[in-house]
């Protein structure tokens, strides 16, 4: 395969145009070529060069496309993603990864049957405030962390929206739109938990969809992780808190990328993806023998790197960072929680 790999969108609503597309066309060596709108051409406006089609079929039997990026709404992410597998193209698909973890193992098999690369889009792994937490962690800043909570709050009390995302069907709802990050998080800082307790209902009225979470990871009898989500919260809570054997972090609001893109930002803007002091973390530890109280500039995040990992990976020379295997365990706890929650019980994590 020659170092410029063809990339094709399938979508260019909400995720194709403002998680997707920037990044695809930031990053050398990945050429956006074709776009499927069925009713637009919207692409064109900021990528005059792609080709737009009205069906996917199109990218399937093309031979100069290597890699499909799939970002229909979530319910659908299963049929695209092993269509465009058994077309032999690569696939990055948009998280959550699928409703079910049986069918994120089938995809999973089916890329390794046909010796393709499979990863799923978990851009908040390349959020400044992860990547912040990351490294604190790393560096054992606040020491073996005890207890932490991870908040994705709104206020948003009334039911008016006609977005896929607040229908009934499985895989939609906020427990698999934001929790799953959250869940990526978990497992990618702290390991695969050892019990779940799910708190997961619908509050506002009219609604179709989860609307609420609440949900602690145990690990062993010293490590609780919290995460959890409502619509009602008009007075912000922390983002991230962790409490460890050396101290605390505390870390208010959300990765400045997707604002500033919504704003008409553009990946390799000056400033893009740093975030203001105002709301870096509060670190209060004992570091070198030392009582240290003050603020720790967040890392500058950036969603590019999510598709130069995948690009160096197809060509041979990287790990794939986010492997499928991994967004499948974060659909597992997804469906544990779930259970847990219908149960009124905790349950032991078997993934």
């Amino acid at each position: 395969m020659s170092k410029n790999i063809r990339v094709g969108l399938i979508g260019y609503g909400f995720a194709g145009s403002i998680f997707h597309a920037p990044f695809v066309d930031a990053v050398p060596g990945l050429e956006l070529a074709a776009v499927v709108e069925r009713k637009s051409a919207h692409s064109k406006e900021k990528y005059p060069w792609v080709n737009v089609v009205n069906d996917v079929r199109y990218l399937y039997e093309d031979p100069s496309i290597d890699l499909i990026v799939v970002t229909t709404p979530s319910t659908d992410h299963f049929t695209f993603t092993r269509d465009a597998l058994l077309a032999g193209k690569h696939v990055v698909v948009e998280k959550p990864f699928t409703p079910t973890a049986a069918e994120a193992d089938e995809l999973i098999a089916l890329a390794k049957e046909k010796g393709l690369v499979l990863s799923v889009y978990h851009n908040r792994r390349y959020d400044g405030d992860y990547l912040t937490i990351k490294k604190l962690l790393a560096e054992g800043m606040i020491g073996d962390v005890r207890e932490a909570t991870f908040s994705w709050d709104g206020f948003s009390p009334v039911m008016n929206s006609t977005n896929w995302r607040e229908g009934s069907q499985p895989g939609t709802g906020v427990f698999y739109d934001l929790g799953v990050h959250f869940f990526d998080q978990a497992l990618t800082l702290f390991g695969v938990p050892d019990a779940i307790n799910g708190d997961v209902r619908i509050q506002r009225e009219g609604a179709s969809a989860h609307d609420y979470f609440d949900v602690t990871l145990f690990y062993g009898n010293q490590l609780k992780v919290r995460v959890k989500s409502s619509k009602f919260v008009r007075e912000a809570n922390p983002r991230y808190v962790l409490h460890g054997t050396k101290g605390s972090f505390v870390k208010y609001g959300t990765d400045p990328q997707e604002a500033t893109l919504l704003g008409g930002g553009m990946p390799g803007d000056y400033g893009f993806g740093i975030e203001l002091r105002e709301i870096w973390g509060k670190l209060n530890s004992t570091v070198g023998g030392l009582h240290v109280e003050g603020v720790v500039e967040t890392f500058h995040g950036n969603y590019t790197g999510y598709y130069e990992n995948v690009y160096r990976h197809i060509i041979g020379e990287a790990e794939l960072n986010v492997k499928p295997e991994e967004a499948r365990n974060a659909i597992r706890l997804i469906e544990l929680a779930l259970q847990s929650c219908e149960e009124g019980r905790t349950l032991p994590v078997t993934l």
